[in-house]
């Protein structure tokens, strides 16, 4: 357990310096929005299949959908 805490404490502290911060920042302008779009809008809460291959599968799928729908509305906004 106390390595967990010196892991954990080890993060804080890197996301806590100012590079860190910078990029966190980045990648909640990047990464994390794809993963609410994925999750809210196309309703994916859990995979549903079971196997890894099957997994990778249907992330696979929902992940094009995603790009097919961002490459769709590109510059209607």
């Amino acid at each position: 357990m106390g390595e967990d805490q010196s892991i954990s404490k080890r993060m804080r502290d890197k996301i806590d310096s100012k590079e860190g911060r910078q990029k966190y920042e980045i990648r909640l302008a990047i990464v994390e929005p794809v993963f609410g779009n994925i999750k809210a809008l196309k309703r994916l809460n859990r995979l549903t299949l079971r196997t890894k291959e099957k997994v990778n599968i249907q992330w696979g799928l929902y992940c094009t959908i995603h790009n097919i729908e961002k490459i769709a509305n590109y510059g209607s906004m």
